[in-house]
């Protein structure tokens, strides 16, 4: 049964191909933990997108942030760049494409999501995020 109290953890990571691994696993144990292993498929993927692209494109640390609150699980990467995200496009129009297709996935599996400015311990960045509603 998930929780009703809301909770938040960050995972700071560094500027790691392997740091996409650890965060997956991660947020997995993080959901299975807070009675959320409906959601572990799902948000698996949306995070995988989210780190590793703030890893592949970014030179600095990165971070991982998850919380839960009203039924809603929010999952988001800061990255220390901070340049707005390309737009995602229609995952149908990328068809066999290699590259570009994170946050297309993104937005077609996550129920909402969106980026804003953010600065953290003196560092300007991003915020990238998306959310998924618990259907339980």
């Amino acid at each position: 049964m998930p929780e009703t109290e809301p909770w938040e953890y960050t995972l700071y990571i560094p500027n790691d191909v392997r740091a996409v691994t650890v965060s997956r696993r991660t947020l997995r144990l993080i959901l299975t933990m807070h009675g959320l292993i409906n959601l572990a498929d799902t948000a698996e993927l949306l995070a995988t997108e989210l780190v590793a692209n703030a890893v592949r494109h970014t030179k600095g640390p990165a971070a991982l942030r998850v919380r839960w609150a009203g039924g809603v699980l929010r999952i988001g990467a800061w990255d220390a760049d901070p340049e707005p995200p390309e737009p995602p496009q229609e995952l149908a129009k990328l068809g066999e494409a290699e590259e570009g297709r994170g946050l297309a996935l993104v937005r077609a599996c996550s129920d909402l999501w969106g980026w804003q400015p953010l600065t953290r311990n003196g560092n300007r960045g991003k915020y990238v995020w998306c959310e998924l509603t618990s259907a339980a």
